[in-house]
């Protein structure tokens, strides 16, 4: 392990990297919403983009730094004005939205969390976090309201942690662990092994958003395949379509911002 410090020391740090992971910025307070955060995260993430852009453009970019629904187009917009565009090697990282909806049902089910599996898709805020409980694994036929209840508390998870720690901080540990989670499988991809899937915010056509979060196969190159979404329960359904304006109008802001100056 190499520590490097500061603006100067950066082309240093990333040269030569293969995957770079973002999660660079400020953290919530309470209170605080992830668009409060935007203005300086958003500055912060731009600058981290144009370096990787300049001293390891294929590396694998791993987005952790919040509002990802806003900083994952920032860093596709700074990519593709430096032409180093590669939609299958930018990584929105939802992994922690996918440990705490298999954490809450694992509770709910009476199983054990290791042999759980719940994809969660959409976007990573709020109400544009939308756990896919229908299709878990192992399947328990859990009533309809508790369904809600974990697929909100699921949504709130992080203001949950923000309002416990009083201005403490925001969800770190839990937020390392669904990090590494997800690096660790970046790099299997790359390593050739094969059937490598996790939940991400890509690029995507799985709906009309240009970014959107379900499952990926991971491999050589980042993204080898896009998931479909499968099929989704009623309220699922209804839950898809009420997060598309909020998510499509965090993507738009995203690009903007990138596109001043």
């Amino acid at each position: 392990v190499a520590g490097y410090v500061g603006e100067e020391q950066l082309g240093k740090a990333l040269e030569g990297c293969d995957v770079v992971i973002i999660p660079a910025g400020v953290p919530r307070k309470p209170g605080m919403t992830r668009d409060d955060l935007f203005n300086i995260n958003a500055g912060i993430v731009k600058g981290l983009c144009s370096a990787i852009a300049k001293y390891c453009p294929s590396a694998l970019v791993n987005m952790i730094s919040n509002p990802v629904n806003s900083t994952v187009p920032i860093a596709a917009e700074v990519f593709k004005k430096a032409g180093t565009y590669d939609e299958r090697k930018l990584f929105g990282v939802t992994t922690l939205d996918v440990v705490r909806a298999k954490t809450f049902y694992a509770g709910k089910a009476k199983v054990n969390v290791a042999d759980v599996n719940v994809p969660v898709v959409g976007g990573h805020a709020g109400i544009t976090i939308l756990p896919l409980f229908s299709q878990a694994t192992p399947k328990a036929n859990l009533p309809e309201e508790d369904i809600k209840a974990l697929t909100k508390r699921t949504q709130d998870g992080g203001t949950e942690v923000v309002e416990a720690k009083a201005g403490k901080g925001s969800a770190t540990l839990s937020m390392a662990y669904a990090g590494a989670i997800f690096a660790d499988a970046c790099l299997k991809g790359l390593n050739g092994v094969p059937d490598v899937v996790e939940c991400s915010f890509v690029q995507s056509t799985v709906t009309e958003l240009p970014f959107f979060a379900s499952k990926v196969r991971l491999g050589k190159n980042g993204v080898e395949e896009v998931l479909g979404l499968g099929p989704l329960s009623e309220y699922e359904k209804e839950g898809l379509e009420s997060l598309k304006p909020e998510l499509k109008s965090s993507i738009e802001k995203g690009i903007k911002f990138a596109n001043q100056s």
